[in-house]
C-alpha cells in the first residue's frame, strides 16, 4: 500500500482553486460513454460532478491565509498483491475509501465543540482511476536514463547527417540505437520503458481531495501538522492539535486487511518498511526468521518494489556486514519512498 498526503501547489504557491486538480483527475473520462466513466463520490453520495467538487472545495476556505493550503490530496495506491484480493476494483475501492476516511479523522488530535471530530466534520471527494504512466522520478526511468541520453545523442547525430551539417553513416547509427533500446535494463512488452509510457497491469488507485477547513467552514484541520498530538493555549483556552501520520498509515493498512480478509506479508507492512530505512540490520534479521514460504514472498515483493537484492543474504546477524547493507540502503531508500506509505 502506498499512501501520500500532499498540499496542492502551483509552482511555489498553494493553489487558490481546486479546478486544475479536479480537471486533471477527469482525464481518464475523456472519450468515454457516461456508463463507463468514473465519477467523484464522498462518504454518502455517488456520481458527484466535477463542477460540484470545485464549488464545494473552493467555497470552504474561510479565513485561510495565502500561505495556507486550501485543500490536500490523498493518493491511495494498493499493490498488485492487494488488488488481486479485490472482486470489483471500482466498488471495492470506493468502499475502502469510505472506511479509511474514518481512520483519517480518527488520527486528528482535535475537538470540535468539546468532542472528537468525526467523519461528518470533514469535506472530501474521491475518485477511482485505473491507469498510471511512468514518471521521471520512477527508479525504472532513472536506471534507463543513461540509455535514453545516448539514444537521444545518436538521434541528434542522425538529423545532423541527414541535414548535411555533418558526415556519418545513418544505418550504423540506427543500428547502435536499436542495440541500446534492447540493452536498456527495464523493458515492458519488448520496449524500453520511457517517461509517459502507460504502466502495464492493474493500476487501480484512489485520489481524494479533502478540504483544509472542516465541513462547517469554521475549523482548520491540517494533516500536514508537524505535531502528532499536543495542547496549546489559545485565547485563554486549551486547544488540542496534531495529526498522527503513523497512526493513520497503520490504521489504513489494517482496515484493508480486515475489509478484504487480506493476509499481509511482513515485507508489505508499514512498520517493516519504516524499520528498513531506520535499521536494515534488524529488518533483515526479522526477515530471516519468517517461515520459508513467507520469506520467499517477502523477497519477491521487495524485488518488485525496486529494492536491489544481493545474490544471497547472510542468515546470522553476525554476518550482516555493513558494507552489504549500505549498498542495499543507498539503492533502496528511493524505492521505499515510492512504493510504501509516505507523506
Amino acid at each position: 500500500m502506498y499512501i501520500t498526503i500532499t498540499a496542492q501547489k502551483m509552482g511555489g504557491n498553494y493553489s487558490k482553486s481546486s479546478a486544475d486538480f479536479v480537471g486533471y483527475l477527469e482525464k481518464e473520462n475523456q472519450g468515454l460513454e457516461q456508463q463507463d466513466m468514473e465519477h467523484f463520490f464522498n462518504q454518502y453520495g455517488d456520481e458527484i460532478s466535477a463542477e460540484e467538487v470545485v464549488r464545494e472545495i473552493d467555497g470552504n476556505t474561510a479565513k485561510l491565509e495565502k500561505h495556507e493550503p486550501r485543500f490536500y490530496s490523498i493518493t491511495v495506491s494498493p499493490s498488485k498483491y492487494e488488488l488481486k484480493r479485490l472482486q470489483n476494483h471500482s466498488e471495492d475501492l470506493q468502499k475502502y475509501t469510505r472506511e479509511i476516511m474514518k481512520d483519517y479523522v480518527a488520527s486528528f488530535n482535535r475537538e470540535i465543540n468539546g468532542r472528537p471530530i468525526n467523519i461528518d466534520d470533514i469535506k472530501y471527494y474521491a475518485k477511482i482511476e485505473h491507469q498510471r504512466t511512468f514518471k521521471g522520478t520512477d527508479f525504472l526511468i532513472k536506471e534507463n536514463h543513461p540509455y535514453a541520453t545516448k539514444i537521444l545523442q545518436l538521434k541528434t547525430e542522425i538529423r545532423n547527417v541527414q541535414d548535411g551539417r555533418t558526415e556519418g553513416n545513418v544505418k550504423k547509427l540506427e543500428k547502435e540505437i536499436g542495440k541500446l533500446e534492447r540493452e536498456a535494463p527495464h523493458q515492458q512488452n519488448g520496449k524500453r520503458i520511457v517517461q509517459g509510457m502507460p504502466k502495464a497491469g492493474n493500476q487501480s488507485h484512489i485520489h481524494i481531495i479533502v478540504s483544509r477547513k472542516d465541513a462547517s467552514n469554521k475549523f482548520s484541520l491540517s494533516p500536514g501538522s508537524k505535531y502528532k498530538a499536543s495542547d496549546v493555549e489559545l485565547n485563554g483556552k486549551t486547544v488540542k492539535r496534531g495529526f498522527d501520520r503513523d497512526g493513520f498509515f497503520t490504521k489504513a493498512e489494517k482496515t484493508f486487511d480486515k475489509t478484504f480478509d487480506y493476509q499481509r506479508n511482513f515485507a508489505e507492512t508499514y512498520k517493516a518498511r519504516k524499520e528498513f530505512i531506520k535499521n536494515p540490520k534488524i529488518y533483515f534479521a526479522s526477515l530471516m526468521k519468517l517461515p520459508t514460504n513467507e520469506k520467499a514472498l517477502a523477497f519477491k515483493i521487495m524485488g518488485k518494489s525496486g529494492i536491489p537484492m544481493m545474490p544471497s543474504i547472510p542468515i546470522t546477524q553476525a554476518q550482516l556486514a555493513m558494507k552489504i547493507f549500505n549498498k542495499l540502503r543507498r539503492g533502496a531508500e528511493v524505492a521505499i519512498k515510492s512504493s510504501s506509505i509516505g507523506i
